[in-house]
């Protein structure tokens, strides 16, 4: 639905002139047994608030998918299902039917596909047995019901769109990673070692200026105020320096890696993994005072320890920037343990995640804009690489969250 929302009004506008159209091709041009203009125009009614997607109520954005399904399911299997029926099985309406099945194929994956054809024609079945006296049996269609399942199953077995789609995004991704990569490090190496170099002779410098003024030497004048600021100029410009690279490096990682057993898998520590990751995560001023850690009994695990940092790198950058705005807000890391599964507990009292956007959140390139043009923060790939790493490991990873409370993240390891 994400992929195809720039297509909804063209499509609306097809289905909304498209079934009247087709009421005086089959009732005039070429006469059919049955016709019915009432359910054409309802046909018509239901697209119409799907041909300006974008002035929808913000509070009703959410509920645009449900409405697109209920439509379609009303406009594709059930409808032609029913005029199929009505008009005895001609063969018009069975090319008709075939055709519409086409189009349920391509605008739907497989899962909503099996449901809307069972759901669709199910109803078609049962609208057609209260409105006709006598019916023809159901059972006389098994022939035409047949090749459509066989459409149905191969057009479910052969959508590969939702593969394609995320194919295409992983490779845009590692292409975009890599040239990021590549043209930032070496401008921040130059950047850390100019400022390394700096922090080494800029205390002469200041001292030397400041002996030519105690000895009435002509030197331009500069204010206290900036020689105090740069003394701690060149520990922000490094440590800046240093964020960067680690997001560099987070980036990377979390578009290479798309899941599996890691390699090279070893017994780990995590109390050592939340160690690291404290010690190495390039934290600006403040943000490491917010973090606290109750690591209560340590538990070991099976699996990589480069990834868990990781995986914790990327907990603490979401967390940090729902944070950033509250004052009293803060993060707590916190181990639990059990007989047969041990749990790493990330908390976050900062801004939380909405209740639409929760079910969602471990998705491959999802992000929190959904229909609207707002650009979200970040590309998608943090929480799914968490995911996948979890998964690798035989653990799993779960999210609850209250709206403008806090965020929690359970991570579950299976015993070694």
């Amino acid at each position: 639905m994400h992929y195809f929302a720039r297509r909804l009004p063209p499509f609306a506008v097809v289905a909304i002139v498209g079934f009247p159209l087709y009421y005086y091709v089959w009732h005039s041009l070429f006469p059919q047994p049955y016709e019915n203009l009432t359910l054409r125009l309802i046909g018509s009614a239901l697209f119409v608030p799907i041909l300006f997607p974008r002035r929808w109520p913000a509070a009703s954005q959410k509920y645009l998918p449900y409405y697109w399904y209920i439509a379609l399911l009303y406009a594709l299997p059930f409808f032609f299902t029913f005029m199929l029926l009505k008009n005895n099985g001609s063969e018009v309406w069975v090319e008709s039917a075939l055709i519409a099945v086409f189009v349920m194929v391509l605008l739907l994956d497989w899962f909503m596909l099996l449901l809307h054809f069972a759901v669709g024609i199910g109803l078609a079945v049962l609208a057609y047995c209260l409105t006709t006296t006598p019916a023809v049996p159901v059972t006389s269609y098994l022939a035409q019901l047949a090749i459509f399942s066989f459409a149905i199953a191969i057009g479910a077995i052969a959508n590969y769109d939702k593969e394609r789609i995320r194919f295409e995004q992983e490779r845009a991704m590692l292409a975009t990673a890599g040239s990021v990569a590549h043209e930032l490090r070496t401008p921040l190496l130059a950047i850390r070692v100019g400022a390394a170099g700096l922090t080494r002779y800029l205390p002469l410098l200041i001292d030397s200026y400041a002996l030519a003024k105690d000895r009435g030497l002509d030197v331009p004048k500069i204010r206290g105020t900036h020689l105090q600021s740069m003394q701690g100029v060149l520990e922000r410009i490094e440590q800046e320096a240093l964020h960067s690279n680690t997001m560099i490096d987070m980036l990377l990682a979390n578009a290479r890696f798309t899941g599996g057993c890691p390699p090279n898998s070893t017994l780990c520590s995590m109390a050592r993994c939340v160690q690291q990751a404290l010690e190495r995560y390039p934290f600006r001023e403040q943000e490491r005072s917010r973090v606290w850690c109750d690591p209560g009994t340590d538990f070991a695990f099976q699996g990589s320890e480069m990834l868990m940092v990781h995986v914790l790198f990327n907990l603490l950058k979401n967390a940090l920037r729902g944070i950033g705005g509250i004052g009293h807000a803060e993060i707590s890391i916190r181990f639990a343990a059990s007989i047969r599964t041990n749990c790493l507990i990330f908390r976050d009292s900062g801004v939380g995640i909405a209740p639409e956007a929760l079910p969602h959140i471990f998705t491959r390139f999802y992000t929190s804009s959904t229909f609207n043009d707002d650009v979200a923060l970040g590309a998608g790939i943090g929480l799914a690489f968490c995911h996948d790493v979890m998964r690798g490991l035989g653990g799993t990873i779960a999210c609850s969250s209250v709206k403008g409370e806090y965020t929690e993240f359970v991570l579950t390891f299976p015993q070694p």
